[in-house]
């Protein structure tokens, strides 16, 4: 995996043999960022990476200028890696925690400008993520919430849904 634009421009991610995560592809991501980058003034959001897994999403958004990305997973072996990952980029600016991703959103503490959440694509209760991300209070007011996700969901029908992209078998769902 490679971070596609800038500072960290072309710098490779490369997690451990065996990780326990699916990555988002290069192109995958590229897609998500171009759509990101008309909608976002990148030096003034505050992003939430939840299932941060390889790290690879949270590094983009600091590369391109996030003041601040909250990277969150549960496992073990990932939080290892993205700690790893944290001392090699040395970001001030990146924050990881080690957390069920379920608990963080029931004991909301801060706002977020953008939540990216790329969940295990079998993950029980996949379809309520929006709306319990929504009624958290995570969101700050005219935030984003995209949902990366296979194509056995389908959020067509939420009423907060204002686009959805497909990426190969990969889709983003934005709510706001």
């Amino acid at each position: 995996m490679r971070i596609v634009s800038g500072k960290y421009k072309g710098r490779r991610i490369d997690p451990p043999k065996k990780f326990p995560s699916r990555p988002t592809t290069d192109m995958a991501k590229e897609g998500l960022f171009n759509i990101l980058t008309n909608q976002i003034d990148w030096e003034d959001v505050k992003v939430l990476d939840l299932f941060a897994g390889t790290g690879n999403v949270s590094v983009e958004f600091l590369s391109r200028g996030a003041k601040s990305v909250l990277s969150v997973d549960k496992h073990p072996i990932c939080i290892k890696h993205l700690n790893a990952l944290q001392e090699t980029f040395a970001d001030e600016n990146w924050m990881i925690l080690r957390k069920d991703v379920f608990q963080l959103i029931d004991n909301a503490q801060q706002k977020f400008d953008l939540i990216f959440a790329d969940p295990p694509f079998n993950l029980k209760g996949l379809n309520q993520l929006p709306d319990l991300i929504l009624k958290s209070g995570l969101l700050d007011q005219g935030g984003i919430i995209v949902i990366e996700h296979g194509q056995e969901v389908s959020f067509e029908e939420h009423p907060n849904l204002t686009d959805s992209r497909k990426y190969g078998g990969v889709f983003f769902s934005f709510f706001s």
